[in-house]
Parts: structure tokens; sequence; C-alpha cells
């Protein structure tokens, strides 16, 4: 009897120690699955207006507002037209929308056989003056490079085209409609 009630605790300590084992183990996979690279979001300065609820229109009427902000001489040059939206990506976001795929791939099409054959361009990204300094030149740069793939996936060769980020640099903004205007990468030629 007294070798089976030493048994007893040794088995019980050994069930404890594995149960702590398997929770430090899970706590440390989800610090190795959380976003350690990604930058800390800030929140938003100054006050915050409530969003607004209305009907969504139908998929007719939607439009898309280009996070581009292509310069008139490539415009003219590749016989692009754009609508008049203010350019913008989405708050913290590099992700390019079809309209943007749309005029990059005018562009890319008018430099690989166009009348932009052979020139080089200059992606310049840009965020609001949200956040920390450090974030929103990684934020522009994301932007950039973002276009730049895709545009050397359309076959335009990479070493036409600089990339660079103003981050918040020029950023002017100071409410949500002003920076959406900030959030953007300008297309221009070199």
């Amino acid at each position: 009897m007294t070798r089976l009630h030493a048994i007893r605790p040794s088995l019980a300590r050994s069930s404890q120690l594995l149960a702590a084992l398997l929770l430090v183990g899970a706590g440390a996979g989800m610090v190795a699955c959380g976003a350690a690279n990604t930058p800390p979001r800030t929140e938003p300065t100054g006050p915050v207006t409530p969003p607004t609820v209305t009907s969504a229109p139908k998929p007719a009427e939607q439009k898309q507002d280009p996070a581009l902000n292509v310069a008139k001489e490539i415009m003219d040059a590749c016989s692009i037209s754009a609508p008049d939206h203010a350019p913008k990506f989405d708050f913290d976001s590099a992700d390019l929308s079809s309209s943007e795929k749309q005029v990059l791939d005018q562009i890319a099409k008018c430099m690989t056989s166009g009348p932009l054959k052979g020139k080089s361009v200059k992606l310049v990204g840009r965020a609001d003056p949200r956040g920390e300094q450090e974030y929103n030149m990684e934020l522009g740069e994301n932007r950039a490079s973002g276009v730049k793939k895709y545009l050397a996936g359309m076959g335009v060769e990479a070493q036409r085209m600089a990339l660079t980020s103003r981050g918040a640099l020029d950023a002017t903004g100071s409410d949500e409609e002003g920076w959406r205007k900030d959030r953007r990468v300008d297309i221009t030629l070199q």
C-alpha cells in the first residue's frame, strides 16, 4: 500500500508538469504566430467621428478611388483617363484594387510597347500622418513596392522603376477626406 501511495503523488506531479508545459508551449506558439514583424498600430489622433450608416450602392454605381497619382505627362502619353476621385489606399493597407490594376495595366502596356517604351518612372509611396514616422515610411515603401511588383509582373523591367517612400513627410490631410489623399503612390517620369 505504501508503494501505491508513493506513485499517486508522482503521477499527479507529472500531470501538472505536463499541463504547465502545454500551456507554456501554446503561449509561445501564439507569440510566434503573432505579428512580431508588424509595426505597432497607433490610434488616429484628433477627433474621431463615428461611422455613418448608408445603404450600399448597387454594383454598377460603386466607384473605387485610385490609390495612384499618375503624372499628367504619363496620362497623356498613355491615353489614360482617370476618375476624378481622390487617390487613396485603405487605412493601414498596401493592397491594390482592381481599378488601380487597370490603370497599371495601361501604364505597363505603354512602357513596354507604347510611347513610354524605354522610359523610366519613379514610384513614391506615401501615407497619412497618423502613426509613427518609421511605420509610415515602411507603409509608403510597401505601397510603392506593390506597384513596382505589379508593373514588373506585366513586363516592365525593374531597373526602369525607382522606388522611394516619403511616408507622411508631405502629408497635408487633417481629416478622413484629407488623409485619403495622403495614402497613395505617385508615379512620375524620371
